[in-house]
């Protein structure tokens, strides 16, 4: 059974800093991308960066510039440093990781984190 399991997030003021952590693991045949999701209050999900094997980058343009994700793919690990954070920032943060399982099914299908709250007060 695969997870993955989110760390970091909390309160921090607007210009600080923060950096979130994310570790895949079970029984895992390949992963094609990692990255980040967040979700404000009324709003839908967006994905906020994305890494794939590659080491190519992926950035909503809101964040171009301030986050920087991160991949280490011999751990199955994924980051994201937020620096210089706005209210705007607020949201639950989701890993998420496009996978194949080891066992059964071939397919490559989405997995997601618990979702970590971060809050950028004013």
């Amino acid at each position: 059974q695969v997870q993955l399991v989110e760390s970091g997030g909390g309160l921090v003021q607007a210009g600080g800093s923060m950096r979130l952590s994310c570790a895949a693991s079970g029984s895992i045949f390949n992963i094609q991308h990692m990255g980040w999701y967040r979700q404000a209050p009324g709003n839908q999900r967006e994905l906020v960066a994305r890494i794939p094997s590659d080491g190519s980058t992926v950035y909503v343009d809101s964040v171009k510039g301030r986050f920087t994700v991160s991949r280490d793919s011999a751990k199955n690990t994924v980051s994201l440093q937020m620096n210089s954070l706005k209210p705007e920032d607020t949201a639950v943060y989701y890993c998420n990781a496009y996978l194949r399982p080891m066992y059964g099914s071939s397919s490559y299908r989405h997995y997601w984190g618990q979702g970590t709250q971060v809050t950028v007060s004013s």
